[in-house]
């Protein structure tokens, strides 16, 4: 009954969302506050059915109740509560249930702090979002329906959870990269309510930026959480393997990268509003590209859902009517973005548009590299595959490029800077940046390349700036330098220590790509394997049983400099309804280094194992740096002037503007 009840609230959700459009639009067509005022209501409503809808179909995971098919096929009696919980997303029809959940929450969550916003601007905003969802509820009821039925005949104990989903970090992976995924269609919406009312201003990118900063929090964190799932739980010692469907992530984020540091721009110097507009379309475009991608079975990938390529199809026609749509409003209402003042050539607003340029291209490589096989083959020019040397050749030297940018560009003036003023300060920080670049990695490895040179050499390069202009601007407080970073704003500082976390992750990607050390080595009970200061012994391997797999362990000493460090058990699981494989890597966390073994599949003789070891420097800075980026972006949305009042905003007629 409660699965039915689920399914009704889901079908509810859908004419709630079609008067969460019409109503508030024509209440700004009509100029009837009254209508207009629908709009909040509408969106809790709708978010509360949602929520309903996506609690009774848990409960069905619960109760194992595989009269439900979708249940039946990702879930299993002997799975443990907390992967049924996260199994009612590891498939297709659940993921998408969530996905309308989350753009539920993010409606709701606009219709609650946006009381100071004109009751217009907040009108469509809502209603916008609200046609977003009624495409996403109509693909899941038509195409998607996680609440079918199996009947007469359905498996007693379920198919199961994909083993490679039967993992902590992919229970908080999916909400989190789905909360940015989805959290970008709000400054598309503000974007498109803006074209729609002709109200462009400063104070529409102020209203825009914070959403724009919480979708890329989440997105970011999202991104690195599965950044190290794959890391730890696949057994190949990689952080990164530009796999189509991380690419399908990392685009959004990067378009989103940009569209923030528009966003400061237009709200700063109200410059840049047909260039922040575009950027808010195209980073929910590539959202949504990365929900069909996914979903439409035209992709091989651990992380893709094999899907029926129809579902595809319908996604891809969402894509198409949505930003077709949004583009041609933009072309439309073009040339009415016009800027609000000039700036020189050389300045903080070019060398901000310098980096959008930057990050836009990085978008473009990665989106030609996973795009091109999918063309290719479509045309039968045969199966090609882009892979890390084609996006390596192009996207390193653009963020090192992007890196010299930022650099010059925090210190840089608004409107004009004078070039040598720039160039004295900025030159001895380069000469700085240098010369860490070329001492430190000697000190601390005992080699040195130019790659990682000039890597590193840019990374402290920026960071001398950033230091630079900290200490510029709370050098005159006279209470001291507490009382001087404390009168920062928090958007300033926020915007500081997202840049001190991009610079953490290059430095990371830096020296592990270039100082890892990688050993397949053949293995039998008291051998052991050297590297540098490390010896690995290998015990042997015992079985033990988990809730629904069965594996076999290995037991490895480590030794530092002949001292005992710890024990490491990798794992080889087979669990027990798929029969699938699956490898659990173990790891030594470190700061500086991580000490990770593999075990892998047991050798002809039967007494010797196929073990890989790894030591990676540095490797643990990749997701410190996305934990300092999301804060940073968290910290910088906290900024009181984003804090939305009640003004006398909220009680201006339609089409009324705030003084």
């Amino acid at each position: 009954m409660l699965v039915e009840l689920g399914h009704f609230a889901l079908v509810l959700a859908l004419f709630v969302a079609l008067a969460q459009v019409l109503l508030p639009l024509y209440g700004v067509w009509a100029r009837q506050p009254s209508a207009q005022a629908v709009a909040r209501s509408a969106a809790y409503m709708q978010f509360v059915l949602l929520l309903f809808s996506f609690a009774a179909l848990t409960a069905g995971f619960l109760e194992n109740d595989f009269t439900l098919d979708y249940a039946a096929r990702q879930s299993n009696t002997m799975l443990p509560v907390w992967y049924k919980i996260s199994a009612v997303w590891g498939g297709h029809e659940g993921s998408l249930l969530l996905w309308a959940l989350v753009l539920a929450g993010w409606t709701a969550a606009v219709a609650r702090f946006s009381r100071s916003l004109p009751r217009d601007m907040t009108a469509r905003v809502i209603a916008i979002l609200g046609a977003v969802s009624i495409a996403f509820l109509l693909f899941i009821l038509f195409t998607s329906n996680p609440f079918a039925r199996l009947l007469p005949d359905f498996p007693p104990d379920g198919n199961d959870l994909n083993p490679l989903l039967q993992d902590p970090g992919l229970i908080i992976h999916p909400p989190m990269l789905y909360m940015g995924y989805v959290g970008f269609a709000v400054p598309f919406a503000f974007a498109l309510a803006g074209l729609m009312g002709g109200r462009l201003d400063s104070a529409w990118s102020r209203w825009s930026r914070p959403w724009a900063l919480a979708a890329w929090c989440f997105l970011t964190l999202g991104i690195a959480l599965g950044s190290w799932w794959a890391y730890y739980e696949l057994g190949w010692g990689g952080w990164w393997f530009w796999d189509p469907v991380e690419n399908a992530s990392f685009m959004p984020w990067l378009a989103g990268t940009a569209l923030l540091h528009s966003l400061a721009v237009t709200e700063k110097r109200g410059v840049f509003k047909a260039w922040t507009v575009l950027l808010a379309i195209i980073a929910f475009a590539l959202s949504l590209l990365g929900t069909f991608l996914v979903r439409s079975g035209v992709l091989t990938s651990v992380h893709a859902f094999a899907s029926d390529p129809s579902r595809g199809l319908f996604v891809l026609g969402i894509l198409a009517v949505v930003i077709g749509g949004s583009l041609a409003l933009f072309a439309a209402r073009a040339g009415a973005l016009n800027s609000e003042s000039r700036y020189e050539l050389v300045s903080r607003e070019m060398f901000l548009l310098a980096n959008n340029l930057l990050l836009l291209t990085a978008t473009t490589v990665v989106l030609l590299g996973t795009l091109f096989p999918l063309v290719a083959d479509a045309m039968n020019l045969g199966k090609i595959s882009v892979g890390p040397p084609y996006f390596n050749l192009l996207f390193v030297p653009l963020t090192l490029v992007l890196l010299l940018f930022m650099g010059v560009g925090s210190q840089a003036n608004w409107k004009r800077q004078d070039t040598g003023k720039l160039l004295k300060p900025y030159g001895l920080i380069l000469l700085g940046g240098l010369l860490l670049g070329v001492v430190l990695p000697l000190l601390w490895f005992g080699t040195n390349d130019a790659r990682v040179a000039i890597a590193c050499a840019l990374v402290f390069a920026v960071t001398l700036a950033i230091a630079r202009d900290v200490f510029l601007k709370v050098r005159t407080a006279k209470a001291g330098v507490w009382a001087g970073l404390r009168r920062l704003s928090r958007s300033y500082l926020g915007m500081q220590l997202a840049h001190i976390g991009l610079l953490v992750t290059v430095l990371g990607v830096t020296l592990v790509s270039t100082h890892s050390m990688e050993r397949d080595v053949r293995m039998v009970p008291g051998d052991a394997v050297v590297e540098g200061d490390y010896s690995f012994v290998f015990h042997g391997v015992s079985e033990r049983k988990g809730p629904n797999y069965v594996a076999r362990r290995g037991d490895i000493e480590v030794l530092k400099n002949g001292e005992h460090l710890r024990w490491l058990h990798p794992e080889k699981r087979v669990y027990n309804v798929q029969r699938n494989t699956m490898t659990e890597a173990a790891i030594d966390p470190g700061l500086f280094r991580d000490l990770y073994v593999a075990l892998g599949e047991p050798l002809e003789d039967g007494q010797s194992w196929a073990v890989r070891v790894y030591h990676k420097p540095f490797v643990r800075w990749l997701w410190l740096g996305a934990i300092f980026m999301a804060a940073g972006g968290a910290l910088a949305a906290t900024d009181r002037r984003y804090r939305m009042r009640k003004t006398a905003t909220a009680s201006l007629p339609a089409g009324g503007e705030a003084a």
